[in-house]
This record gives structure tokens, C-alpha cells and sequence, in this order.
């Protein structure tokens, strides 16, 4: 045969040029072929238990056909994620908090390359494990109907349309434009009908009215596969309507597929095919389940199911295997139009290098992305901050915690910003002190609310004159073999989370001996010299996941050498004496998933927290509170039980009870507090909107976040993120967690008045709006109309507008939205500059509802008002339009 099955760098191996000539050679190696064709090919030689095997999210390898494994399951949320360093962009809330799809263009082009650039790594190293392949489980564009939805930092906000439009950038952006070859498979989730409350989520039966089905929860999805050609779509855990999202006749088949003309291939959320009969109770066996699932279209299962018990279905009668040839056909020719294939030389995006990874220029994307999706909610002047001001406090919980940067589902960057850092950076000769002061949240066992110990006070031998500890880096978890790298580190705080204490250095080349430690079951040896400034009692602390061991002078203080699933601390009270060296040593291994180590104290003498967070406001000229939430209490299906946290969802949308007493007491000193929110959600800061001069919402702002929030605070950057979502009142009485109606939710359907409106966000400039110009009054369902604007920056500096488009009904006949976002333009200009803002709008298009009485959406004639302005709030114009028949 002229071309031996051998597995390559990429994954198979084919001779040079378009097609393989030999008459011998498989079809599926014949480029000339179509990937169906080819697929085809392939599946025929498979027996039925090796079919079912490669219909897991974790495909074995079949040696004698030439198959490699591969695992299904990555995620690109905000940036690769866990599969080490990565370029970490803002939380997707915030980037929607931009409201700019160009800017949404770059950064998916940017995930993009270094996706594709870290699976050919990996694959010239055989590694084709979770993380490390093509197929990306991202976006995320359920609907965060409610503020009280952990996972709602994921999603692009509460709004369809917007959802929309920034879905379908991502997309198009992972995905590339070859003709021949994707750059990646992007997959659109959770479909449908998904947002909280996380513990309840593979119970719960979701039965909206079909028009909220049609008009809030499936638009985003059906412009992802209509628009943006999406690859991948992924059911969902909950039911709808009774059927499981993940094996629905109703979503899968008559909608996605029947309606929608969707070609793509559908996994099932990970082990939602186990809740199908163990949770749901739809069926009785797995082999029900698989069966159920496979036949209304679902191709993957992201679990254990399928495998073993497709083929007892098959022999059952429950399913025929024909059912699953096709299914699987699917797949694989998915994996070919990746060019998995296929020879590397003839796929455009096998040719990026590794050195794309955390480039220098996607750093600054980072940062610039960042800069634009902070939201100035609140302003009374005293932002920007002056460059020369003297004496800045810096306090909170959130203010140098890297946790605070990055959300969810994110890789890990090479040299995360915390906004205190940003600040010392952007201020280097103000005299800068920080205090934390309090806890994130009440009962929390907080790993960072000790200081690490400071270079100063470490060395790594007697007489050195480097500052930190000597670290011996193992590729074992015992600490045993030589050290694939050894290195001084000036402070033991760190979080690898999924990733590797090397992948950096690997990437520049600077591992000892060219090794790199392992992503899990590795284990770590720090040793030197403690020097303690002063003589008393001292709390040491070591936090870490998984197993952590402290030494002093040779005696065992801290024994923790166990697997941990969360970063916890352990403490030890010491007498130090002032000025005498003492050996210190910290062992410390990972087993697997989320890594993190630190070595923290406090020194004998030092007040409280709270105390001294007070003291050091009173010394400063500007207090700059850091506070909000992590994604450490809001966030996927989590054992979180803290005052107002159940399972990741809150139960209450103010700032946590610590932060807000501390924030009364920094403000009851006198001196200016401008609040700075880390958070996914909306936060019921009503006390602060009417006490404190500024607020800023930064959202997860990603690697550079702390930079981005310094910018804006000293006026290097005017900011114009805006509100993705509705903040609402303290005291709002929000629908119950659970109903799935919209009445009530969101600025689309809220009759009440909120803290801070969908879109609201504020400039350090000032911009007018001139009249409004329809090119029509009066249009039928097909005509379009073209809005026109002139929008002039009327302040002294140069600044973003995001101009909102609005379409409102003035005589609904029909309960519908009160109003609906219908475009959006993000426009720079300079002091004085006016410009034309032009919007198009199309009423089958945007002013369609569902008529349930036809089964179909309608557009009713009658009276429309076009509001354009700042904010769904904020309107400063508006045109009536009329529709007739």
C-alpha cells in the first residue's frame, strides 16, 4: 500500500499531493473525495463496538485502521481554557459589556490561533487527551433571564439580539473562513431553554410559553446555525416540555434540523445522557437512554453511555445500526473538515506557529478588550483620578486576587494583572497602600486573606543575596527523580489551575533540560531561609489543592498531604525571633485538575483587617474600594453554602454583608471612595449609587484586568463599556428562580424602574444627538427602512459612543416585549467630530412575534416607535413607523 496507516504529528498519515493514486489505499485517505464520502469510508470498517466507541466525547484509538484518540471536549470561553497558558481575555459578560463585534472579530481569531497552534503541539507529542484538540464547547448564549444564575457571567447577557450578534462574531471567528478546512468547531450551548438554578438542573422540566420559547430563548440559537453556520450545537441537562433537551424530538429534530436546516453534529451536555433515565426517568435503562438520544439527533455523548450500551440497544431491535453509522459518519466527518486527515502541509491552519501563544500583541488585545467592557455606572467628577495624586488606599477583598480576573473556564496567563498592580503601575509615585480588610463572603475559609510573605523576607540559601526560595519542580508526585526544573521563586503564590507550572517556560524555552512538569500529578520542594523583621508571634499560613507539607528548622508545623478539590488553608502559630534566619522548607503535590499554592504570614503587631483597612483610608487622599464577587461563589453547579451563594446561583443580589459594612466604614472616614465591582452578574449596589462619587463595574476583566481598571481610572482610557444586563433595586421583588415566563425579567419585559438600565454607561466626554431620519414612515413586512443619525462628541477629549437602536410597539395587540434592542454601533470620535450612524431595520425580520394560534411568527401591522440614544433608558430620539400589511 502506498501509504502506510502510521499516526503523524497532526493524525494521519497521507501521501504528498490532493489524492492518493493507489487503487489499494482506503477512500477515506483520498483528498479528492468528499469528507462525507470519506467518513463513509471509514465507518464501514469499523465493528459496531468500535462505531459506539468513537460516539464518546473521548474517542479510543483504532491502531489497525490508523485512527488516533481524540477527546471532544475543549473549552474557549474567554480564551483557551485549561489546557494551560493561554491568553485569558474578559469573562464573555464582559466582553459583551463592549458592545462591539469588530473587537469580538479579533479576539475569536486570536482563540482561534492559539487553539490550533496548541493541538499541534500537543499532537507532535502524542497528546491527544481532554483539552488538546479542535472541537470547542463555546459560547455559551443562553439567555441570563435572572440575575441570581451563576453561570449567567458566561453568556453574552440578557438580551437576544445582542446575544446574537456577539454569538455569531465568536463563531464565525474560531471557525476561520478556508473553503475547504474549519479553523476550529465552535458549538453553540446549552440548547435550550438553560439558566438555573444550578442544583436543580438535571431535574428540572423547563415549559415556557411558546412565545417565550420562539421570541427569547431559541433567536440567538437560530442565528448561530442560520447565519454562522455553527458546527456543534449542545443539548442541554434540564427537560423542556417533558422531553430531555438532549434527546428531544421537539429541539433536535422538528426545530434544529427541520426548521432551522441545521447540518452540524449535537452533543449532549456531560453525562446529561445518564440523567435522561437516572434523573429524568424518561426511560428505564442506559441502553433506552442511548437509544432515545442517537435516534432525535444527538451524535456525541459527552459521558460514558453510549459506548457500552449502544450496542446492546442495537441488539435489543431499540435501535438500528444503521442509526448509528449515520451518527457516527457524522462525526468523523467533522474531525476530517479540521484536516485531521489529512497531510499537514495542506491545512492553512496547521501552519501557525506555537510562538502565537500569549504573543505580545494578543497581551495587549487583552488589555485593550478589557478597557473598553468596564462600565462607569456612576460619576460625580472626581474620576479620572489625577496622575499626581499622593496617597491612594487600596482595599477589598477582590483587589489583588487573580481569581478576580478570570471568571470561568480560562486558561492560564502568563502574567496576570490584579487591579492593585495595575494601580502601582499606573501611579508609581503616589504612595500606595493596601489593606484587604475583609473575607469575600461571611463563613468562607478564604485561602488569600493573608499577605504572602515578601521576597525580603526569604532567601533561598545562607549568605545568597537573591530574595525567595530555591524551587526543585518534579515530575513525579512524591517528589522523587531529579527535577525537571529548578529555579529561585521571590513569593509561593500561585494558581496553574489546569495547567502546568512549566507551560511558559516550555514556551520560551527555558525548562531545565528541556523538560516540562505534568498538568497533574506532579509535586513541587521550595527551601531556604525564613528572615522575620521582628521578634512575637506569627501566623504562618500554606494554602494549596491537594497536598501541602511546611517545615521550620527541620520541625513539621503544617500537614495537610491529601487531595483537596479547592484551595484550602492551613495555619500555625509561631515565635520568630527578629533578625535570626530559620529553615523553612514546603512540599507540595497536585493530583489532578485545579492547582494552586501559597505561602502567606502576618506579622506580630498588625491590626486587624478591618481595622487596619480603616486606618490606611484615614492616611490616604482617595480610597479605591476592590470588591464584588469571584468565580469562586458564582459559577457552575458548586458545593458553595455561603450567606446569599447556594450551588453557585445567589441568593441575594446585594454585595455580600462583609463588603458592605466595610464600604459604610471606609465612606464614614470622609475621605472620597470610589468603588471598583469584580463580578458576573448584576450587583444591588443601591446605598453605594446614592453615597459613593464613582463606580466602575470590570466585570472578570481577564490577564490584564487590573491594568484596564487603572486606565480608566487615571483617564488613560474614557470608558464606554455598557450594561449587558439590568441591575435592579435591592428590594426588588424579582419572579420566583424557576418560572421560565419572561413577564417580568429583563429591561425587555420589567415595568419597574431599575438601579441601572440594560445599556446604561457613562463617558468622561459628552456626545449630542441629531435628529432622526427614516428613509420610510410606512413599510410592509419585506421593506427595509434605513435609520439615520449624526452623533458629535460635544465634550474635550476622545471618547466611544455605543449609539442602541430600540423598536418599540405604541399599540401592542398582543403581550409582547415592551421594547427590543434591534442594533447597536460603537463609534470613536474626537472632540467636536460628528459622524453619520446608520442602522437598517427590517420588520419581518425585527418585529416579528410568535403567533400561537398560527404556529408561526407574524409581524403586526400597526404603530411602532424607532427610540435611538445611550441606553434602553436613555433615549434621544425617536421616529414613528407605521407597518401595514
Amino acid at each position: 500500500m502506498a501509504c502506510m496507516l502510521l499516526v503523524c504529528a497532526q493524525a494521519l498519515c497521507a501521501p504528498p499531493g490532493n489524492a492518493v493514486d493507489d487503487e489499494a489505499a482506503p477512500a477515506y485517505l483520498d483528498t479528492s473525495r468528499s469528507f462525507d464520502q470519506r467518513a463513509a469510508d471509514l465507518v464501514s470498517r469499523m465493528t459496531l463496538e468500535e462505531k459506539a466507541a468513537q460516539m464518546a466525547n473521548g474517542a479510543p484509538a483504532i491502531p489497525r485502521l490508523g485512527v488516533p484518540a481524540y477527546d471532544w471536549w475543549n473549552e474557549a470561553l474567554h480564551g483557551v481554557a485549561r489546557a494551560g497558558g493561554a491568553t485569558v481575555f474578559p469573562q464573555a459578560i464582559g466582553m459583551a459589556a463592549t458592545f462591539d463585534t469588530p473587537l469580538m472579530a479579533q479576539i475569536a481569531e486570536v482563540i482561534g490561533d492559539e487553539a490550533r497552534a496548541k493541538h499541534h503541539e500537543f499532537a507532535r507529542h502524542d497528546k491527544r487527551g481532554r483539552y488538546q484538540g479542535l472541537t470547542f464547547w463555546s459560547p455559551n448564549i443562553n439567555i441570563f433571564r435572572d440575575p441570581r444564575w451563576g453561570r449567567g457571567q458566561e453568556t453574552y447577557g440578557e438580551d437576544p439580539y445582542l446575544t446574537a450578534r456577539m454569538g455569531v462574531t465568536f463563531v464565525n471567528g474560531l471557525q476561520g473562513d478556508d473553503p475547504k478546512y474549519r479553523k476550529l468547531d465552535a458549538t453553540a450551548k446549552h440548547f435550550a431553554v438553560h439558566s438555573g438554578p444550578e442544583a436543580d438542573r438535571h431535574t428540572f422540566d423547563a415549559r415556557p410559553s411558546e412565545r417565550d420559547l420562539r421570541e427569547t430563548y431559541l433567536p440567538a440559537f437560530e442565528t448561530l446555525v442560520k447565519e454562522g453556520d455553527v458546527a456543534a450545537v449542545m443539548g442541554a441537562y434540564n427537560r423542556v416540555y417533558g422531553e430531555s433537551a438532549s434527546a428531544s424530538q421537539f429541539l433536535l429534530r422538528d426545530v434544529l434540523r427541520d426548521e432551522w436546516g441545521f447540518k452540524g453534529y449535537v452533543v449532549s451536555d456531560c453525562w446529561a445522557i445518564v440523567d435522561i433515565w437516572k434523573h429524568h426517568k424518561i426511560v428505564a435503562t442506559p441502553e433506552e437512554a442511548a437509544a432515545l438520544a442517537v435516534k432525535n439527533g444527538t451524535q456525541l455523548d459527552c459521558g460514558d453511555t453510549y459506548a457500552p450500551s449502544l450496542p446492546v440497544a442495537v441488539h435489543k431491535g431499540l435501535i438500528s445500526e444503521a442509526e448509528v453509522d449515520a451518527a457516527v459518519t457524522q462525526l468523523f466527518a467533522a474531525r476530517m473538515r479540521l484536516g485531521m486527515f489529512d497531510p499537514p502541509s495542506s491545512v492553512r491552519w496547521a501552519r501557525i506557529p506555537y510562538s502565537v501563544n500569549q504573543a505580545p500583541a494578543h497581551d495587549a488585545l487583552a488589555r485593550k478588550v478589557a478597557q473598553e467592557s468596564i462600565v462607569l455606572l456612576k460619576n460625580d467628577g472626581i474620576l479620572p483620578l489625577s496622575h499626581e495624586v499622593k496617597r491612594i488606599a487600596v482595599v477589598g477583598p477582590t483587589a489583588d486576587d487573580t481569581m478576580a480576573l478570570l471568571g470561568n473556564y480560562y486558561g492560564t496567563p502568563a502574567a496576570p494583572v490584579t487591579v492593585l498592580q495595575g494601580i502601582r503601575e499606573a501611579a508609581p509615585n503616589a504612595h500606595i497602600v493596601h489593606a484587604r480588610g475583609v473575607d469575600l463572603v461571611e463563613g468562607r475559609d478564604d485561602p488569600a486573606a493573608m499577605p504572602l510573605i515578601e521576597p525580603q523576607y526569604l532567601r533561598p540559601a545562607a549568605g545568597s543575596t537573591e530574595r525567595g526560595l530555591r524551587g526543585e519542580y518534579f515530575r513525579t508526585r512524591d517528589l522523587s527523580g531529579t527535577p525537571a526544573l529548578e529555579r529561585v521563586d521571590a513569593q509561593i503564590g500561585f494558581r496553574w489551575d489546569r495547567g502546568s507550572p512549566t507551560d511558559n517556560l516550555m514556551a520560551r524555552g527555558e525548562a531545565h533540560g528541556g523538560q516540562a512538569v505534568p498538568a497533574d500529578d506532579f509535586s513541587i520542594r521550595w527551601s531556604g531561609q525564613l528572615l522575620p523583621p521582628v521578634s512575637g508571634t506569627y501566623q504562618l499560613e500554606a494554602a494549596a489543592n491537594d497536598g501541602v507539607r511546611l517545615y521550620l528548622d527541620g520541625k513539621l508545623l503544617l500537614d495537610r498531604w491529601k487531595d483537596r478539590d479547592r484551595l484550602q488553608a492551613g495555619h500555625a502559630s509561631v515565635q520568630l525571633q527578629g533578625g535570626r534566619a530559620y529553615e523553612i522548607r514546603l512540599e507540595y503535590y497536585e493530583h489532578e485538575r485545579d492547582a494552586g499554592i501559597r505561602l502567606a504570614w502576618r506579622m506580630p503587631g498588625a491590626k486587624p483587617p478591618f481595622e487596619e483597612a480603616l486606618q490606611v483610608a484615614r492616611e490616604s487622599d482617595v480610597v479605591i474600594f476592590v470588591g464584588g464577587l469571584t468565580g469562586d461563589v458564582e459559577g457552575e453547579e458548586m458545593t458553595v453554602n455561603y450567606p446569599g451563594f447556594a450551588g453557585g446561583d445567589r441568593t441575594d443580589t446585594r454585595l455580600p454583608e462583609t463588603q458592605r459594612k466595610l464600604l459604610q466604614a471606609l465612606h464614614a472616614t470622609g475621605k472620597p471612595v470610589v468603588m471598583v465591582l469584580t463580578t458576573g452578574s448584576a450587583l444591588a449596589v443601591d446605598w453605594a449609587k446614592q453615597s459613593l462619587p464613582a463606580i466602575l463595574v470590570a466585570w472578570y476583566p481577564g490577564q490584564r484586568g487590573g491594568n484596564a481598571v487603572a486606565d480608566v481610572l487615571f483617564g488613560d482610557a474614557n470608558p464606554a463599556g455598557r450594561l449587558p444586563v439590568t441591575f435592579y433595586k435591592a428590594d426588588e421583588k424579582l419572579p420566583a428562580f424557576d418560572d421560565y415566563a419572561m413577564r417580568g425579567r429583563t429591561y425587555r419585559y420589567f415595568d419597574g424602574e431599575p438601579l441601572y438600565a440594560f445599556g446604561h454607561g457613562l463617558s468622561y466626554t459628552r456626545f449630542a444627538y441629531g435628529d432622526l431620519h427614516l428613509d420610510r414612515k410606512r413599510a410592509t413586512p419585506s421593506q427595509p427602512v434605513k435609520v439615520s443619525l449624526q452623533v458629535k462628541n460635544t465634550g474635550a477629549r476622545a471618547g466611544d459612543e455605543v449609539v442602541q437602536l430600540y423598536l418599540k410597539p405604541t399599540e401592542p395587540k398582543r403581550e409582547r416585549a415592551r421594547k427590543e434592542l434591534r442594533g447597536f454601533q460603537r463609534v470613536h470620535l474626537q472632540p467636536g467630530e460628528s459622524r453619520e450612524v446608520t442602522f437598517t431595520i427590517t420588520p419581518d425580520r425585527d418585529l416579528r412575534t410568535w403567533d400561537e394560534q398560527r404556529d408561526a411568527y407574524s409581524v403586526d401591522p400597526g404603530a411602532y416607535e424607532v427610540q435611538v440614544g445611550a441606553s434602553s433608558a436613555d433615549v434621544r430620539s425617536t421616529k414613528a413607523l407605521t407597518v401595514t400589511k
